[in-house]
């Protein structure tokens, strides 16, 4: 667990994670109070990677879960190994005469049946999924729950049990407590809006895309072949292009990977007519990109 929060800032550094005082501060108090986080933001600003990071960090066992829509209790929680029981009813079915064995009524022989049951609904038949995985896991581990807006409201209204006291309900085997709480994460882009429930149970923690000197810190730790210059004029370059009424503006992952092509041009300067060949790096629709090529003169001064 981290001790303090500048310390939290340092070891998600040690992992190539710049990030601001609030995203730790929330971070390192959410540990401490043993409660859930809700991350929303823009898509590709890092809140997935901010999971991956403190699992990193600190040595704990990543455990991921996608969301869909579609995605139900069976698939998240656990299912059964349907094969397997079939082995062991034929077992029972070889063994019956000697379970059968000196009872003399019907009801004696279904007694002893019943007695039976357990042997068929245990946890050697269960399968376990993310969610079933992190409640029993024996080491420290990180649920990330990535993308929970793209789930059904019926998908997080059975989270919150799982949120508020770290247990599961299995009805053919009852309730499973976690021995040791795992720290859960919850990424959303905003695609739809989360129940007061949902929110209610985690701390919330809004990231939006960085300043420009946060940003220039990032791109000069993951791509410090481009030099500090150009590393300047490209996240000057996507500010500016940010602030324009586009469809889809450019993500963090985004602005490394036109930084990384432009280092690979051998680029020294942001030169306007390499800019422009590149602007699919960054832009994935093209009336973005003609909104960006209107505005040329404006953003790119080579």
């Amino acid at each position: 667990m981290f001790q303090t929060v500048e310390l939290t800032i340092k070891a998600l550094e040690g992992q190539k994670y710049i990030c601001s005082k609030d995203i730790a501060t929330t971070v390192f108090l959410a540990m401490k109070m043993e409660k859930p986080v809700l991350v929303e933001g823009p898509a590709g600003v890092g809140k997935t990677e901010l999971g991956k990071c403190i699992a990193g960090a600190l040595g704990m066992e990543l455990i991921r879960m996608q969301c869909y829509e579609g995605l139900d209790e069976a698939k998240a929680l656990y299912e059964w190994e349907y094969a397997k029981q079939l082995l062991y009813t034929q077992i029972l079915k070889d063994k019956l005469s000697s379970i059968f064995e000196g009872e003399h009524t019907l009801r004696d022989a279904v007694n002893r049946l019943s007695a039976e049951e357990n042997v068929f609904f245990s946890e050697k038949f269960l399968i376990p999924r993310p969610i079933l995985k992190a409640i029993t896991a024996k080491r420290p581990t990180l649920l990330l729950i990535d993308e929970i807006d793209k789930s059904d409201s019926e998908f997080e209204a059975f989270l919150l049990e799982v949120l508020s006291d770290f247990q599961v309900s299995i009805p053919e085997i009852g309730t499973i407590r976690a021995e040791r709480k795992p720290f859960v994460l919850l990424t959303s882009n905003n695609a739809r809006e989360m129940s007061d429930a949902i929110k209610r149970r985690c701390l919330h923690l809004y990231i939006d895309f960085p300043t420009q000197e946060l940003e220039e810190k990032i791109v000069t730790m993951k791509v410090p072949e481009c030099g500090g210059y150009l590393i300047k004029e490209i996240v000057a370059a996507v500010h500016k292009i940010r602030a324009l009424p586009l469809k889809k503006e450019p993500s963090i992952s985004e602005t490394l990977d036109w930084a990384k092509a432009l280092a690979l041009l051998g680029c020294e300067v942001l030169n306007r007519d390499v800019a422009i060949d590149t602007l699919n790096f960054i832009l994935k629709y093209e009336k973005d990109i003609e909104q960006v090529e209107k505005k040329v003169n404006e953003i790119f001064v080579h």
